[in-house]
């Protein structure tokens, strides 16, 4: 039940903002550097989401590296659009990644929180999440992003 109302849910987001791309509400324009620095946030972000699965430096020195992943994400692509559909959905994400670390910091605190047993860290994790990331970086650069979402990030 629960991934049938996630499904939905998913598919209602995407319904959501499919049709408010139709008739954009511009917000604010930030100048054309902000582009770049969105590319530059967006490096680790791929990265830090193959570090969430692969137990090494890179997931313990970030802790949550999902949620890490998400607010760079979140982030990056509010710097690079600027229609009220791009703030609603990318900073209802950012909000909701904020608003879990800070969660999972005091479930934490409180004891709340029960923890699985680490698996062991190598640097091949850590190297396959880098060079993994990278290429999914490529990969989405190049064409991904344009067959999933219809943007060329580079133009």
């Amino acid at each position: 039940l629960y991934s049938l109302v996630s499904l939905a849910g998913f598919v209602l987001i995407v319904v959501g903002y499919s049709a408010a791309r139709e008739t954009p509400v511009l917000l604010y324009t930030l100048p054309n550097g902000f582009r770049h620095l969105a590319a530059l946030l967006m490096l680790p972000v791929f990265v830090l989401l193959l570090a969430t699965y692969l137990p090494g430096r890179i997931q313990r020195t970030a802790k949550h590296p999902m949620l890490l992943a998400v607010k760079l994400w979140a982030l990056a692509h509010l710097l690079a659009n600027g229609t009220l559909a791009d703030v609603l959905l990318f900073g209802g994400f950012l909000a909701w990644a904020v608003a879990d670390r800070i969660s999972v910091k005091k479930r934490a605190a409180r004891g709340l929180t029960r923890t699985a047993p680490a698996l062991p860290g190598s640097k091949a994790n850590d190297a396959i999440a880098v060079v993994g990331g990278l290429g999914l970086y490529v990969l989405f650069v190049v064409w991904a992003h344009a067959f999933l979402f219809g943007v060329r990030p580079f133009g």
